[in-house]
């Protein structure tokens, strides 16, 4: 179970259910878990995207906008799935794609969690040279910041969501002072603000950067809400998860987006530094020491995931028994690994950075459309927990219709694909354009309906809920279940 970390005791439970009487907090928590996940340095960075490809700022407000709230989307209805299950994210994946079968979408998932975290460090050690004048030794800092974070996922649940809570507030704060100093004092160059300044590349380009960067939050968002009671409400998870990283990641992209245009050739630590020295002299230190709580805090929940994500594939591989010796093996193993990446890469950070966030659009893509199609369309909320953890279940070593829905719904979009490494036919017509995103969520949905229809849900559903029969003495669903079964 998980203790409050005033007793001194780290949270024991990882990948393993969590039964009622150990689900607490009120589900509003989960607005400042999201806007301090958005709210620091990588989330603006990535509102530099399209205007470091030539966008101007007008149409770039406008593709941040747009592009956070199509990722939020997605991404807050997984949310929704934490209480409901009492499972961590990634191991809900094991009905669409099997015990074994899983692994691709695991795959995915630890390519996102050690490079947003190696990018994170690199950011850091960006930001401590903007502080002290250019001094410093990176190596250093990435390794302090790396442990700091990692401290936050070792005590686990409780105090990342304290920590969020208490970040959340302070940036706030900071937001609100930039924001209206900008507002009051700054003085953008009219290319900028003209409508008449539209170019289709990298108003896309900022749009799908914006929409991949929230998206990749699903693959660990009811991490987050797991320990919550089950009667919290759907719409009530959806909204106030909504909230928090659409607000969160809306407002930072932007001010990004306005120091870049201010400030197209520096590095983004000193470009947000400037911008708030010029909006608010002296503001630009306080505003990146600030920003650097909120990188923090989401390095952690990414080794977090990561370690929630490792022990599920070591569980596929051959199952074990959780137990809090190996969640820390496993988040010293995730933490080795993203500051080795970070400590030997280059300096060419924001195309590196770009490419990073279109390929995990591309890879996160069908797997959001598959997911949430099967839980709410399909089975409708109705899983065996058991069975997810049993390698010899009801949902098979490998489902093939969860893996083909995944290929088809990938190699649909590559056409579509746009990057450094890249680009296909139909972006080269398109001047460059990605809109692989809006393919890949369609094709892969219809072809997992599609192939569910052959699926037996009556069967699966009972099959179902007879497992589950006892698996939590204190749920009272559990005896109304046996009733009608």
């Amino acid at each position: 179970m998980t203790q409050r970390f005033g007793e001194r005791l780290l949270e024991k439970r990882s990948i393993d259910y969590v039964p009622l009487a150990e689900r607490h907090g009120k589900v509003w928590h989960l607005w400042p878990v999201w806007f301090s996940g958005d709210a620091h340095l990588a989330t603006v960075a990535t509102g530099v995207v399209g205007v470091a490809l030539g966008g101007n700022l007008i149409w770039m407000v406008i593709a941040v906008v747009l592009g956070c709230a199509f990722g939020t989307f997605f991404m807050a209805f997984h949310s929704t799935q934490g209480p409901q299950l009492g499972l961590p994210q990634m191991i809900q994946s094991r009905p669409q794609f099997g015990y074994v079968g899983a692994l691709l979408v695991w795959g995915v998932a630890l390519l996102a969690y050690i490079g947003f975290n190696a990018f994170n460090q690199n950011l850091a050690a960006q930001t401590v040279r903007t502080l002290v004048g250019g001094g410093g030794d990176d190596a250093t800092t990435m390794i302090v910041f790396s442990a700091l974070s990692a401290f936050f996922a070792i005590i686990g649940y409780d105090l990342i969501h304290v920590a969020q809570r208490w970040v959340a507030y302070v940036l706030i704060g900071a937001l609100l002072v930039f924001s209206v100093a900008a507002a009051w004092h700054l003085r953008l160059p009219a290319p900028q603000l003209a409508l008449s300044g539209f170019r289709w590349v990298p108003f896309l380009a900022q749009l799908f950067a914006a929409a991949s960067y929230q998206i990749s939050w699903s693959i660990y968002v009811s991490d987050y809400s797991r320990y919550l009671p089950r009667d919290v409400g759907v719409s009530a998870s959806f909204w106030w998860t909504f909230l928090g990283a659409f607000v969160g990641g809306t407002w930072t992209m932007l001010v990004g987006t306005i120091a870049a245009a201010l400030y197209p050739a520096l590095d983004v630590a000193t470009a947000l530094r400037t911008a708030a020295d010029a909006a608010l002299p002296g503001f630009g230190e306080p505003l990146l020491i600030c920003s650097l709580f909120g990188l923090v805090t989401i390095t952690s929940l990414n080794y977090y995931g990561a370690s929630l994500t490792l022990l599920s594939v070591a569980d596929s591989l051959r199952p074990i028994r959780p137990t809090l010796a190996k969640r820390l093996l496993t988040l010293l193993l995730a933490a080795l690994t993203a500051t080795g990446i970070a400590l030997s890469s280059s300096h060419d950070f924001m195309n590196r950075f770009g490419d990073f966030l279109a390929v995990l659009l591309y890879l996160f893509t069908p797997w959001t459309a598959i997911n949430l199609v099967d839980f709410y369309v399909v089975r409708k909320g109705h899983y065996s927990v058991r069975e997810i953890f049993n390698a010899r279940g009801m949902y098979g070593r490998w489902n093939w219709r969860g893996l083909l829905a995944y290929g088809i719904g990938f190699v649909a979009m590559i056409p579509f694909f746009s990057t450094g490494l890249y680009t296909g036919p139909v972006a080269a017509a398109l001047g460059g354009a990605d809109i692989a995103m809006v393919v890949g969520l369609p094709v892969a949905a219809l072809v997992y309906l599609a192939v569910c229809r052959s699926l037996d849900l009556e069967s699966d559903r009972l099959r179902a809920a007879r497992a589950d029969i006892g698996l939590d003495p204190d749920a009272m669903a559990a005896a109304e279940v046996c009733e009608t079964v």
